[in-house]
């Protein structure tokens, strides 16, 4: 973790132990500096990572503020950290059904940018959130740059693996939804029926040189599904 990220991991511990609400005002950029001895660069940065967090938002001349909290159960769309880490407060957990090195069919080699010669790991697995099933998710990580996963890695967080354990940076990710039906299979993996609605969600990560390293798509129970966007203006 580079130290920016280390230091706005630190300040949104801060928000949420002392219980800021929106509108709750932070120490001026000058003091953090001095807080954390970095340079002025380096929390500019944590900030902006803060800010498209969703977690604060800077006024120019007035200072820095809390931004309203997320709604409890809400998965953000626009989050890089991993389905651990992003609803780590539902008590995650995840079923491993399949983990195995296969060939790239042509969607997964249009959407890694890499050729049929290759290998991928594909990774079928369900993800539960207080017990109850969240999605079925199918992704499928090239090889050429997640070298290893094993059952271990792939129950627990992937991208904590791939972070902390590879020393990658995910960069950002790209993102397609569809509503559609459950096909039978489906159904059966989410305790739903055949024909019920679902949330489908293809997702391509990219490491910070932009090359695609993961190629996921989940479909979502529509029981459980709730998800939320942060903006942020440019105007």
């Amino acid at each position: 973790m580079l130290k920016y990220q280390q230091i706005a991991s630190e300040i949104e511990k801060y928000i949420v132990d002392h219980n800021l609400q929106q509108g709750d005002k932070l120490p001026i950029l000058e003091t953090l500096t001095a807080q954390f001895a970095v340079s002025k660069s380096t929390i500019t940065s944590a900030l902006d990572l803060l800010e498209r967090k969703g977690i604060v938002f800077q006024v120019r001349g007035s200072g820095i503020f809390v931004r309203r909290h997320k709604r409890k159960g809400y998965i953000s769309l626009l989050s890089n950290q991993g389905f651990k880490k992003e609803m780590e407060e539902s008590q995650p957990t995840s079923e491993v059904i399949e983990l195995d090195v296969v060939k790239p069919t042509q969607e997964v080699m249009d959407n890694l940018n890499i050729g049929p010669e290759e290998d991928v790991y594909y990774v079928k697995r369900i993800q539960y959130i207080n017990g109850e099933t969240l999605c079925l998710e199918h992704s499928y990580y090239n090889k050429a740059i997640i070298p290893y996963l094993n059952k271990e890695i792939v129950s627990e967080s992937i991208f904590h693996y791939i972070q902390e354990g590879l020393g990658l940076k995910v960069g950002f990710s790209d993102m397609y939804l569809q509503a559609d039906k459950l096909n039978k299979e489906e159904a059966e993996y989410l305790g739903l029926e055949p024909s019920d609605p679902k949330f489908c969600l293809e997702v391509i990560f990219h490491l910070t040189n932009g090359q695609p390293f993961d190629y996921s798509k989940n479909i979502y129970n529509y029981k459980q599904s709730q998800f939320f966007i942060q903006a942020i203006s440019h105007y």
